[in-house]
């Protein structure tokens, strides 16, 4: 048996997973978030620890397994930021603030100023994150640690990329993962020296590998690390025979499970597109050779398959914008999956009802929380266009689907943007929350300019990490083979042509949107 973790925006998720991809069980427990504006958001690395234990032994006692049958355990994790110091205990990452929230979220956007200034040294190592540093990325939010919190910086002795803190916690090993360092600390693997000590220098980090224990070179994926050590093997309720392989982060978790069946097959893959889809969404395009794209993080040597390279495309709040949409309309409330499934269900009767093409003069631009793909503008806002002084319940479930046709044509823009730098994209393999939400999945279907595949595996990210986890414990020669043996068939979802017609209308209408907006701000700046 593997033991896969992953550790998203507001859960810690783990599963039993035999060695041919069959997931027995499945555990959850909750995050704990502290978030202060629309800015800043902080974890308790610990309670994320905890969190992982309880979701591990809970899926233990489902499956009904026994500790010494699971042999390999991995885990994957948003791209969060974890401050320790030397001897390993948490540091607060704002001025003045708690111990324990040591951990700045994935999505926190604090350093946006910081990642500007990285974006104007014009250095080489923007080459390969798409021209842009996004706030969302490590550097920025190190930058930000040393002047805002210098307290903290001084004591800092090691600092983590989740996924590495939770491999550092259950091995002790100070390995980390060449997809964390390559996709989140401007670490260029395809390079002989893979750290750039003269872009750490211009932007003020020259003491970095003092204050992060990083070591010189990157780890790759499923590589083992040794075996749990005895406090992990504890809290966890597995034993010290089950082996640790080095993670990755979530969404390329996800794009492994979905996109299984071509690893190896390098020449192929730019046919394959992964959309790993939950609080944020991401389109994971992999190729044989880069393929530089703007408004696209990458290209990244061996971020998921080795001997391949990934452009990742994002949209950094998409569950999270039809979470805002519940929890800022009069009728709506706290965003529970009761609440999605009641506004779901009453959007599927107003169809019925009023016509397919619901609300069609309510406008959304879906970019709340900025814009990643493909204009990378981490200061772009949202903008609805269309709204009467209706309040009632069935507004909001109007606004509900606008918003959901919005993300799901912005993925299309997304998609004709890489076709035009040179992918195939014929088929789009989605894995993530969104696979449970009925009026995504047909949207996705009907709007978006590739064949849409639905993975059968119960959950596809969960199956990227097992496949990590199998490969760590040498249930497999290397990761391309594991993922091979332990991929899951897919299903076509079929198209309607005439929903094509109608969101090729909601597409054209959200491009005019982004020229209405820039149109806009061009009139505050010059007034």
């Amino acid at each position: 048996m593997l033991v896969a973790v992953d550790v998203g925006t507001a859960s810690a998720r783990a599963g039993l997973v035999t060695s041919s991809g069959r997931l027995v069980s499945r555990a959850e427990h909750p995050l704990k978030l502290k978030r202060m504006g629309s800015d800043i958001a902080e974890y308790d690395s610990e309670q994320i620890w905890e969190a992982v234990a309880e979701a591990v032994r809970a899926s233990l006692r489902l499956a009904g397994v026994r500790a010494d049958e699971a042999v390999g355990i991995s885990f994957d994790a948003t791209c969060s930021l974890v401050v320790r110091d030397g001897n390993g205990a948490p540091l607060p990452v704002s001025p003045g603030g708690e111990t324990r929230w040591d951990t700045i979220a994935w999505f926190d956007h604090r350093a946006q100023a910081e990642a500007e200034e990285c974006t104007a040294g014009g250095h080489h190592v923007l080459d390969f994150i798409g021209g842009t540093m996004s706030p969302e990325m490590e550097v920025p939010k190190l930058m930000w640690l040393k002047r805002h919190a210098p307290e903290s910086w001084g004591q800092a002795g090691q600092i983590f990329d989740l996924a590495d803190f939770l491999t550092w916690k259950a091995s002790g090993s100070n390995a980390r993962s060449a997809c964390t360092l390559t996709c989140k600390w401007a670490y260029l693997a395809h390079e002989g020296q893979g750290w750039q000590p003269e872009f750490l220098t211009s932007v003020g980090l020259d003491d970095l590998f003092e204050r992060a224990g990083l070591p010189e070179q990157a780890s790759p994926i499923g590589k083992a690390l040794g075996p749990l050590n005895e406090a992990a093997a504890t809290q966890l309720g597995l034993t010290t025979g089950c082996v640790v392989g080095v993670g990755l982060i979530d969404a390329h978790a996800g794009a492994l499970g979905a996109l299984a069946d071509f690893a190896g097959d390098a020449t192929n893959l730019h046919r394959h597109l992964a959309l790993v889809a939950g609080t944020s969404s991401c389109v994971m395009a992999l190729s044989e050779h880069p393929m530089p794209m703007p408004g696209a993080w990458g290209p990244y040597a061996n971020a998921v398959f080795p001997g391949s390279w990934l452009n990742e495309a994002g949209q950094s709040a998409t569950g999270a914008l039809l979470d805002h949409v519940l929890r800022m309309h009069a009728a709506g409330g706290e965003p529970t999956q009761q609440l999605h499934r009641r506004v779901i269900e009453r959007v599927l009767a107003l169809r019925s009802s009023e016509g397919v093409d619901l609300a069609p003069q309510l406008h959304v631009l879906p970019d709340f929380h900025g814009n990643r793909s493909p204009l990378a503008d981490p200061r772009a806002l949202g903008v609805i266009s269309g709204l009467s002084l209706d309040s009632d319940f069935d507004s909001l479930c109007r606004l509900y689907w606008r918003s959901a046709v919005a993300v799901a044509v912005q993925v299309r823009h997304i998609i004709e943007v890489l076709k035009a730098r040179g992918y195939a994209a014929e088929t789009l393999h989605i894995a993530g929350g969104h696979s449970h939400n009925p009026l995504l999945m047909e949207l996705y279907a009907d709007a978006l300019p590739a064949v849409v595949i639905e993975s059968t595996a119960a959950d596809p990210t969960l199956l990227g990490v097992a496949m990590v986890a199998a490969t760590a414990a040498g249930l497999h020669v290397d990761l391309p083979t594991a993922c091979r043996a332990m991929a899951q068939p897919g299903i076509q979802r079929s198209a309607n042509l005439e929903a094509r017609l109608r969101l090729e209308r909601d597409y054209r209408s959200q491009l005019a949107m982004q020229r209405h907006r820039a149109e806009l701000v061009a009139l505050g700046v010059t007034g």
